[in-house]
């Protein structure tokens, strides 16, 4: 199966519009799929939505050097019908700026930056990072995925690096709530694995990129076994999501060079493998709490202060 940008963000949600406070998100996280010239639409509506809300179709083309049909392209892109509506959405935005926030620490970290600045910078980051996920997660694909996931016979998870460490905590997570998990993180496993996986099992690919192959391979085998497939991914037109049934979209904050991607990705990652570990959770609840109370019990000594 193949998805577009278009389909991801508008068909998969019965093509309502996002709200005002996730045009922000949309536009960080779909910027780096977009042409150049919808970039600078999308970079301007995002950078002055007070200003570019009183504007035509034709203002905008011409402010950022397009055309209107550019214009239009972007706004549906960003998940609206038209360009009327992307102006409303504009203006709403703009208002929720003008009501009294507090300025956002926005300066990337320096090499000389006193420690309590480096700790207001990530915080300010992660939590942003945080509120970008949340407002462009689509909680239709989320809501099928937990499906899936609650019926699930055996749930195999793959992730390399940083998103290797998130595919853990999934799978640690899942197993304690009684589901058959395994996580994967060595290329030949994951797909020795996916060869056996049929139609009832889920496998999960995490990749903020979209295009790691040591990730895209056991994906694509698991798909084609008729596996239920979801993609945990910051581009949600990368390679990956071809093999994908469910999409869930991450976000991160801006990189730099004290602070490279894999950070912010690994925050916005967990935050969609733990609405998932919820979401299973709740569907499962009555076989669920007793496996987990019993986890906890079994480790319970291992937490008790005992005389050495």
């Amino acid at each position: 199966m193949t998805h577009d940008v278009k389909e991801i963000f508008a068909g998969t949600t019965g093509g309502a519009p996002p709200a005002p406070a996730a045009l922000a998100a949309k536009v960080r996280t779909l910027a780096p799929s977009m042409t150049r010239s919808m970039q600078r639409v999308a970079e301007a509506v995002a950078g002055d939505p007070a200003g570019c809300a009183a504007l035509t179709v034709t203002g905008l083309a011409e402010l950022t050097g397009t055309s209107e049909a550019t214009v239009v392209r972007t706004a549906r892109v960003l998940g609206y019908p038209g360009y009327r509506d992307l102006r409303l959405a504009l203006a709403g935005l703009a208002a929720q700026q003008q009501s009294g926030r507090a300025p956002a620490v926005t300066a990337d970290i320096a090499v000389d930056d006193p420690i309590a600045d480096v700790v207001a910078k990530l915080a300010y980051d992660e939590q942003q990072t945080l509120a970008d996920t949340a407002a462009a997660l689509d909680t239709v694909q989320l809501g099928a995925a937990v499906t899936a996931l609650a019926a699930a016979r055996r749930v195999d998870v793959y992730g390399v690096g940083a998103s290797g460490l998130v595919a853990q905590d999934l799978t640690q997570k899942l197993l304690r709530i009684g589901l058959i998990a395994h996580a994967h993180s060595d290329p030949h496993l994951a797909v020795t694995n996916a060869v056996q996986l049929r139609a009832k099992d889920v496998a999960i690919a995490i990749t903020h990129s979209g295009s790691t192959g040591d990730v895209i391979e056991p994906l694509r085998v698991a798909f084609e076994r008729g596996a239920t497939t979801v993609a945990v991914t910051g581009r949600p037109d990368g390679p990956v999501t071809q093999y994908a049934d469910h999409i869930l979209t991450t976000s991160t904050a801006r990189e730099s060079e004290l602070r490279p991607a894999a950070m912010s990705s690994r925050t916005s990652q967990l935050l969609v493998v733990d609405c998932l570990f919820v979401g299973v959770a709740q569907r499962t609840y009555e076989t669920a709490a007793p496996a987990l109370s019993a986890s906890y019990e079994a480790l319970a000594h291992r937490h008790r202060n005992t005389p050495r």
